[in-house]
């Protein structure tokens, strides 16, 4: 190929319509456990995060529900992949074999988002929330109440159980419930087969399966690298229990002009995609997790 601009932003497109393609149509998980927020500035205050309000008869003055004040930001940060492809493979007419490079790069930019927010998941037990204790702990205070969004126990029916109830079990600041019901067993690929038969299954060691239907199952391959790991989730809620927040979408863009300093002084053209945003947690009052340790005891 001649390498003049004409060609050069011919190539930068065929190479920008193979990214957007497969950004387009990569199918990613993070929306079904995230919430998406729109972000404006370099990091997002969520202050309004501690308190679920509900509805009340309307008897005298209006009740004002004054949000408790919690300090959480949630920072946005950037990301960036570059590849670079040097002028003596266009001018050779090898400049073809980069393309399915740039589909690849198109796919794991609509990939990030999940490696956000499962990484988030997964690194919950540790990484604070609103109220200043992990994600999954303990020792979550609500007024008076303190309740456990954190387990230690393997997956099985017991465990899946008392998860369940623990969840459908907290209540507001005004001592009413929250009417929670989980709906979403979140699992690395090596519980599968444990999660479907807990959810799935018509009978489980002869008896009745009575929790067959209770939630859907997501199996996620980036929980991989913790294979013990499990968590139960309300998803059917407006607010999800995780945050992905949105700065600026990941966007293509090239250095090919002769006076980009990588043309003049490395001979090679530079494509890449960046983006700012960034996962952090919304109520723990809607998630439940275990890292899967020791055995539950089986009941009765």
């Amino acid at each position: 190929m001649i390498v003049n601009q004409a060609n050069l932003h011919g190539l930068t497109v065929g190479y920008s319509t193979a990214f957007n393609k497969s950004f387009d149509t990569t199918q990613s998980n993070y929306q079904k456990v995230a919430t998406v927020v729109p972000s404006t500035t370099g990091e997002q205050d969520y202050k309004w995060l501690g308190q679920m309000p509900g509805m009340r008869e309307w008897i005298g003055e209006r009740e004002v529900q004054a949000l408790a004040a919690y300090d959480y930001l949630i920072k946005n940060k950037k990301f960036e992949m570059t590849i670079g492809v040097p002028r003596d493979d266009i001018e050779d007419d090898k400049y073809g074999v980069y393309t399915p490079l740039f589909s690849n790069m198109g796919e794991a930019a609509a990939l990030h988002p999940d490696e956000l927010v499962f990484g988030a998941m997964m690194s919950g037990f540790n990484e604070k929330c609103y109220d200043g204790l992990s994600f999954f702990n303990t020792a979550h205070k609500v007024g008076n109440a303190t309740y456990s969004n954190r387990s230690n126990k393997k997956l099985s029916r017991e465990s899946y159980m008392e998860g369940r109830s623990s969840i459908m079990s907290i209540k507001g600041d005004k001592d009413k419930s929250l009417k929670l019901v989980p709906d979403l067993l979140v699992v690395p690929p090596a519980l599968e087969e444990t999660a479907r038969l807990i959810l799935e299954a018509d009978q489980i060691d002869g008896t009745t399966n009575v929790l067959k239907g209770t939630a859907k199952l997501h199996v996620e391959p980036a929980l991989a690298e913790h294979p013990e790991y499990w968590f139960l989730l309300c998803t059917n809620r407006f607010l999800k229990p995780f945050i992905y927040q949105l700065r600026k979408k990941i966007k293509f863009t090239s250095l090919t002009r002769d006076t980009d300093e990588n043309v003049f002084m490395l001979d090679e053209y530079l494509y890449g995609a960046d983006g700012r945003s960034n996962a952090g947690y919304g109520f723990w009052q809607m998630a439940y997790g275990s890292t899967g340790e020791v055995e539950a005891q089986a009941q009765g």
